[in-house]
């Protein structure tokens, strides 16, 4: 194929572990967790950490809750992310192909099979709305080393976090919007958390992020790389799209890991206080991940569940992630042809300068 042919599409999402076992997420973890961009110490402190420490203890509880979320098809995030390909391969004029950032399919399958069907170039979409340093700029890097391995690599271009674009808050607004029937108390928004310092790599001068109260509305050189920022208007969009008075919705963040600073307010305590101040009937959707996982099926859905109805809640909705709508396959098609403005190039590929 020449490179005036129509680009190929490789979508990228986080991964899974192959099987809900315990061999299997040891593996997982150890790359998962060993990636720089995930916990970014020194490399021997990081494998003291994840090796000596994680490996020996995570697993088997790591397992358990895979198990109680696997489906005869596999992972959520799996199932969902092929879902997705699938749909947006009868929308896109040219080979699509998925990848996963850690476990299988991976990011080198994903390019090679797209390679195979003749493509030279791809835009690479990562299936994250918004920027971090360990989601979107380690696939950004990952992709990068995997064609500088190639002796006849494609041409790589990569839609930027889209968390603004018209299509996405569309079709998110158009999947919310048929959860909010009837009646309910409050809507929470519960985005995935970072070690604080993830977000002060991403202002290198210090002077703008968690600086102020309202630094996340105020626009920054650091704004295009600050994740805080970027869900912090992602919800408010959101909530302007449904309609929604400031007092009915609020923003937490969960999945804390580890006794650094992490972004609070933290979901779980968020509930709580929530159920304290006289919220009987919940609604929690999490925007930062487009497909149902282990996050939102477990960890929302069941832990934090437990949280809020123990406190005295009395009904708790988990609106479901994008996951394969068709209005989503949609707004990818529409969004990916941005990538092709951009050219994959220090300084101009969305990579954090630290």
């Amino acid at each position: 194929m020449s490179s005036s042919q129509p680009p190929g599409l490789l979508l990228v999402n986080l991964g899974s572990p192959d099987a809900p076992t315990v061999p299997a997420v040891r593996r997982y973890l150890d790359e998962f967790l060993m990636d720089e961009r995930v916990i970014d110490k020194p490399f021997l402190l990081r494998a003291l950490v994840v090796k000596g420490i994680i490996l020996n203890t995570r697993p088997r509880g790591s397992a358990e809750a895979y198990s109680r979320v696997w489906t005869d098809e596999g992972s959520p995030l799996i199932v969902n992310s092929r879902r997705l390909e699938q749909q947006v391969a009868k929308l896109w004029r040219a080979p699509v192909a998925l990848g996963m950032r850690y476990g299988t399919p991976s990011i080198k399958a994903g390019l090679e099979q797209l390679q195979q069907q003749g493509v030279d170039q791809v835009i690479v979409v990562p299936l994250y709305p918004h920027y971090a340093m360990s989601s979107y700029e380690t696939v950004v890097e990952k992709a990068r080393d995997v064609v500088s391995r190639q002796q006849d690599p494609p041409q790589l271009h990569f839609l930027e976090p889209f968390y603004r674009h018209p299509a996405y808050r569309k079709a998110l607004a158009d999947v919310t919007r048929g959860h909010l029937d009837g009646d309910w108390d409050h809507l929470l928004f519960s985005f995935h958390g970072l070690p604080v310092r993830h977000i002060e790599k991403c202002d290198p001068d210090g002077d703008h992020c968690l600086q102020r109260e309202d630094c996340c509305f105020i626009d920054a050189p650091s704004t295009r790389f600050c994740y805080r920022a970027q869900v912090m208007r992602s919800a408010s969009n959101l909530a302007q799209d449904l309609g929604l008075s400031d007092e009915r919705w609020s923003v937490s963040f969960q999945s804390s890991l580890g006794r650094d600073p992490w972004l609070e307010p933290f979901t779980e305590a968020t509930t709580v206080k929530l159920a304290a101040s006289g919220v009987r009937h919940l609604k929690v959707i999490c925007p930062a991940f487009v497909a149902d996982c282990l996050e939102t099926v477990d960890e929302v859905d069941r832990d934090v569940r437990a949280a809020f109805i123990g406190a005295g809640g009395q009904q708790f909705d988990v609106i479901p992630c994008l996951n394969d709508d068709p209005g989503w396959a949609q707004a990818v098609v529409e969004m990916a042809p941005e990538a092709l403005k951009r050219h994959a190039a220090p300084g101009s590929d969305g990579v954090c300068p630290q």
